[in-house]
C-alpha cells in the first residue's frame, strides 16, 4: 500500500468505526426504533451563545456545571433515543477523549445533556453516557431547567410525534460545545466536526497545545 493511500484508509476506518457504534447504539438503546418517525432534523444554534453555568440532575443527584471547574468540558445536547446525530456526535467526542494523552484526559470530560427527561432517567443516562466513554457524564432535568441551560448555549429542540406516545423523535441543535477550565464557553462546533478539531481545541484550553515550526 502506498503512503498516499494511507490517509484515505484511515478515514475509512474511522467512518467504519462510527457506523458500527451507530448500529450498536440503535440495537441496545432503541428497541422500538421501527415505531418512531424516520429521520432527525438537525437544528442550527440559536443566536450567539454566551455559555455559563447551569444546574441539572445527574446520576448522583443535583449536578452543577461549576463542579467541573479545572476541567475542559465537551458538551452535547440530545437524547438517548436519537437515531442518528446523537450517537454519531457522542462517538466523535469519545474519539477526541481517546486521542488525548492520559494526563489531558484526566482534565477533560464529556457531558451529554438529555432534552428528553420523560424517557431518559438518571439511571439510563448513566449507562448511556458511559457506553460511549468512561469520562462522559449524562444529565437531564426539569423542562424549565433544561430550557435555561439551552438558552445559555443556543441549543433548541422540539418534539416530533411518532406511532405511539413513547415512540417520538426530538429535533434539536446538533452542535457540540467546549467549555474551558474556568467555565467559559471557548468554542462551538457544528455537527460533523472531526474529532481532530475537538482535540486541537481542547488542548488549546488546557494549555497543552504544541506549536509546529
Amino acid at each position: 500500500m502506498s503512503l498516499r493511500s494511507q490517509p484515505a484508509r484511515a478515514l475509512w476506518l474511522v467512518a467504519g468505526a462510527l457506523a458500527v457504534a451507530l448500529v450498536l447504539v440503535l440495537t441496545l438503546w432503541r428497541p422500538d426504533a421501527a415505531q418512531a418517525p424516520g429521520g432527525h432534523t438537525a437544528l442550527p444554534v440559536a443566536d450567539a451563545p454566551g455559555g455559563g453555568d447551569f444546574t441539572l440532575t445527574g446520576p448522583e443527584g443535583v449536578f452543577e456545571l461549576a463542579e467541573l471547574r479545572g476541567e475542559a468540558v465537551l458538551i452535547y445536547f440530545g437524547y438517548s433515543w436519537c437515531p442518528d446525530a446523537c450517537p454519531m456526535s457522542l462517538a466523535v467526542i469519545a474519539q477526541a477523549l481517546d486521542a488525548l494523552s492520559p494526563e489531558e484526559r484526566a482534565r477533560t470530560r464529556g457531558l451529554f445533556i438529555s432534552v428528553d427527561p420523560e424517557r431518559d432517567t438518571p439511571e439510563r443516562l448513566a449507562e448511556y453516557a458511559t457506553f460511549f466513554h468512561s469520562r462522559m457524564i449524562g444529565v437531564s432535568g426539569q423542562p424549565e431547567e433544561l430550557a435555561a441551560a439551552g438558552r445559555r448555549y443556543g441549543a433548541v429542540w422540539y418534539r416530533v410525534e411518532g406511532g405511539t406516545p413513547t415512540a417520538y423523535l426530538i429535533d434539536h441543535t446538533s452542535a457540540s460545545y467546549l467549555v474551558d477550565p474556568d467555565g467559559r464557553l471557548a468554542a462551538t462546533f457544528p455537527h460533523g466536526t472531526p474529532a481532530s478539531r475537538l482535540v486541537e481545541a481542547t488542548r488549546e484550553v488546557l494549555g497543552t497545545a504544541t506549536t509546529e515550526f
